[in-house]
């Protein structure tokens, strides 16, 4: 084989090697793009943990405080079911004759007007008299209506301090929960779009992976064609100048014939 057509050869092989060391390249490169997308999304997803992790732990102490004062409410109320606890079913009571009476302001000033009035028939010289006992009545009868109210609102207000304080803890508690759950959901949301994200990437590297390894076989069998291809015109033309320098048709031509 001549050096022109070894040169041909050559330059073929060379070229396919080039087209197939291009697309190996280009696939490395995907594949580290692809294990740097894959990173970046773990990282990602973890950073997004790490600080839902940390919201629990800061909502933590007011989630438990209002589900302990949420507890607490259901047995005041009477529906935690739990009928051995203090004060079960106290909030639902109502306001009766028997804890008017026991109420502490009235019973004081009962008792405080009552001894008023002995000291005062005590004094008139008519104690136990029909006279005494007859203002006592009266005395008992004007303080009730007067103190009902009163004990009632005192009543109320009692049941409110307790009650209210609860309440109030038990909003705490539910907004906490309510901090969670929407923390919880954009930690969901996150991860999804990364994962969704990852997905993506990597569907473009396995196509561009694709693309490059059909470039390469391509330009392979680009650069085999062509050589393949000069090969033969170079084989072509030697046959035909062979064949012009055998003829006799140009002999005593100077420069010309055999």
């Amino acid at each position: 084989m001549s050096g022109i057509a070894t040169a041909i050869i050559g330059s073929a092989v060379i070229g396919g090697y080039s087209a197939n060391q291009a697309a190996k390249a280009q696939q490395r490169a995907t594949e580290t793009a692809s294990q740097a997308s894959r990173e970046t999304t773990q990282a990602s997803i973890e950073a997004q943990e790490r600080m839902f992790a940390k919201q629990m732990e800061l909502q933590e102490p007011f989630r438990q405080t209002g589900l302990a004062a949420q507890n607490r409410l259901a047995d005041l109320l009477g529906i935690s079911g739990r009928t051995d606890m203090p004060g079960y079913g106290y909030g639902l009571q109502p306001f009766t004759m028997a804890q008017y009476q026991a109420d502490p302001g009235y019973g004081f000033r009962l008792r405080e007007g009552l001894k008023a009035l002995d000291r005062t028939a005590a004094a008139r010289g008519g104690l136990l008299s029909g006279n005494q006992l007859r203002g006592a009545m009266q005395y008992g009868q004007d303080l009730a209506s007067q103190e009902y109210q009163n004990a009632f609102n005192r009543f109320q207000t009692e049941r409110s301090n307790i009650l209210n304080p609860l309440q109030s803890l038990g909003g705490v508690g539910q907004t906490s929960t309510n901090a969670l759950t929407s923390a919880a959901g954009n930690l969901g949301a996150g991860t999804a779009a990364a994962y969704g994200n990852l997905g993506s990437a990597l569907n473009a590297n396995a196509l561009a992976a694709g693309n490059a390894r059909a470039s390469g076989y391509m330009g392979m069998a680009n650069a085999a064609t062509s050589g393949v291809g000069q090969y033969l015109n170079y084989r072509q033309n030697q046959q035909l100048i062979n064949a012009f320098n055998n003829t006799n048709a140009f002999q005593g031509v100077p420069g010309m014939g055999g």
